[in-house]
């Protein structure tokens, strides 16, 4: 797993999302360049499939549901949709579980404002979806809380 430099991760707000609203229904969509190693965040009330490679599939979305308990973050993962044999679809798994600790502080950091503004947001659980048509893949595991991923990088 890399170490986060704020000076290659790059944050957009759009359709009006803002530094610290809204909190229900706030999206999350962090993509990567494997050549630059920047990580870019876009923020807002929809995911930016528009930053997403329709081919590569390795962006992380993540967004803020209310339940009857309080709020959760849930972090989509798009594993594979059976363009993938077993092995490779196990190797993307792999590769998205050592690099969402990476994924979550970027997303924490990058989003910091709208943490100080509701700071106990950093013990929401983190639910993470697992999406694969490989049974064995094909999962929700809890992640903890932000508060795991905050970043030493100020």
């Amino acid at each position: 797993m890399g170490k986060l430099d704020p000076a290659k991760l790059f944050v957009e707000y759009r359709d009006g999302a803002g530094y610290s609203s809204p909190v229900s229904g706030r999206r999350h969509t962090l993509t990567h360049s494997d050549i630059t190693g920047e990580l870019f965040l876009t923020t807002g009330h929809q995911f930016a499939y528009d930053k997403v490679d329709l081919k590569m599939r390795d962006e992380v979305l993540g967004e803020w549901l209310q339940n009857d308990r309080g709020y959760i973050y849930c972090v989509y993962l798009h594993v594979d949709e059976r363009q993938f044999t077993l092995e490779e679809a196990s190797i993307r798994n792999q590769v998205f579980i050592r690099e969402l600790p990476l994924a979550l502080e970027a997303v924490r950091y990058g989003d910091s404002n709208f943490f100080s503004s509701y700071p106990q947001l950093d013990y929401a659980p983190v639910i993470v979806h697992f999406k694969s048509s490989y049974r064995k893949l094909n999962r929700r595991e809890n992640w903890g809380s932000f508060a795991d991923f905050k970043s030493r990088a100020r």
